[in-house]
């Protein structure tokens, strides 16, 4: 197995991860009554929370809705898409390989 290859292997499903925690993180959004601090919750929270704080900062509620989960699923998705969608980066360099 290649580096590209290897990359692309664990590339692809941390971003898919990540993807998939910060729409559930959207999903919970919508009840704000709920505790991030308390499982299974916090295993949602605490490794998206990172991404979201310095994004808030940036990009404050709109309609008191925080917007910055919705942001990064974009950012997440096109960074996939970019380097391991059909036509990516990497996947073109693991074909070359």
């Amino acid at each position: 197995m290649t580096g590209v290859n290897l990359t692309v292997w664990i590339l692809g499903p941390i971003l898919g991860l990540m993807i998939f925690l910060f729409i559930f993180r959207i999903i919970l959004t919508w009840y704000p009554q709920v505790d991030l601090n308390r499982l299974p919750f916090n295993l949602i929270a605490w490794p998206t929370e990172p991404f979201l704080v310095p994004l808030r900062k940036l990009v404050p509620p709109i309609g008191g809705v925080d917007i910055t989960p919705i942001i990064w699923v974009g950012i997440f998705s096109l960074v996939r898409e970019i380097l391991l969608g059909q036509q990516g980066l990497l996947t073109m360099l693991s074909r070359v390989s």
